[in-house]
Order: C-alpha cells, then sequence, then structure tokens
C-alpha cells in the first residue's frame, strides 16, 4: 500500500510495512491510561516528557522552535498505541484539538532511513508540519509529521527509533 498524489511520478514507501503506531491527542493523560488499563488491560504504559532536555532537535513548518507535551506507550497486540498531552507550543496537536478536540491524531509509521523519507515526502509535494529527535541515549530517534490530513483523512508521522530508549519516568501500573 503506497501514497499516491496526482502531481507524483511514483509512488512514496511510506506505508509499505504497514501501521506500526495509533495516537490519540487527550486531554489529561494519567486519567486516560487508567481507563485503558482497567476496561482493557492495557499496559504496561511508559511515560516520557518530549520537549527540552529530552529531544535535541524541535521544529515547526522547517523552524526552530519549543513546545513540549507527556506521552504515554504501550501496546495492543502488536500495535504501538501513543496518548499524547500537549503541555506548551504551538504544535500538530494544538491544531488538532482546535480543529477536531481530543482524539485519533495520527498514524505512524517506521523508516529506516529518515533524511531518505523526507527528501520522498519534499519531492512529492508534503509539507513536514512539526518534527524532533535526539530522544534516544545516543542521541539518534527522530520524528516528522507530514501534512497528510486533506488527502488521507489523517495526519502521517514518519518515525525513525533510537537504537536504545531512555529509561521511562513513570511505568503504570507501578511494578
Amino acid at each position: 500500500m503506497n501514497i499516491h498524489l496526482d502531481n507524483v511520478d511514483k509512488t512514496l514507501p511510506f506505508l509499505e510495512n504497514g501501521v506500526s503506531q495509533i495516537a490519540y491527542v487527550v486531554e489529561d493523560l494519567e486519567a486516560t491510561v487508567e481507563k485503558y488499563h482497567t476496561l482493557f488491560g492495557i499496559g504496561d504504559w511508559h511515560f516520557y516528557t518530549y520537549g527540552s532536555p529530552l529531544l535535541s532537535t524541535m521544529k515547526r513548518y522547517g523552524k526552530n522552535c519549543e513546545y513540549k507535551m507527556r506521552v504515554a506507550l504501550s501496546y495492543f497486540g502488536p500495535m504501538r498505541i501513543e496518548l499524547i498531552q500537549h503541555l506548551e507550543g504551538d504544535t500538530v496537536y494544538t491544531d488538532f484539538i482546535k480543529k477536531h478536540g481530543f482524539g485519533i491524531q495520527h498514524l505512524g509509521f517506521l523508516v529506516k532511513d529518515m533524511t531518505l523519507a523526507l527528501l520522498q515526502a519534499k519531492e512529492a509535494g508534503l509539507v513536514v508540519t512539526m518534527e524532533g529527535g535526539g530522544h534516544g541515549p545516543d542521541g539518534d530517534g527522530y520524528f516528522a509529521y507530514l501534512d497528510t490530513e486533506d488527502i488521507l483523512g489523517t495526519t502521517i508521522e514518519l518515525i525513525e527509533r533510537p537504537k536504545r530508549r531512555q529509561p521511562p519516568e513513570k511505568i503504570y501500573p507501578a511494578q
């Protein structure tokens, strides 16, 4: 399955390995995590605050900026679920909340080479609305949101996972 735009001579490979993550923007992260765990047994949840100092790179429409969000990550089956609570700054999450309220904000797709994926997106005329990286202990890991809502009905996030993860701030339920 590939994205194909009318003005592009070739298809983009972003979707070829399927959806790896579904993300919801939520009003209250702690309460939502507790509901998912109580109702569906989903957990363990790993909590992180993305922003400075965890992210060494933060951009909005290609310009350096500051933003902050708190996330909780878990799995249902092989699918990673990400719950996001916006904390600070102009973000894709504030755009989504203004337009839709809270709910499913993006689908995430793993890429092996973010530089190549971003070049392909640019060549296809897709705009990167927000990006960030450096959240792995070795300074790797990167994510980029593409302006695809009008084309596909949702935002696409390209994800290059770090080789290792930072220890979570919190795990729910407590170990």
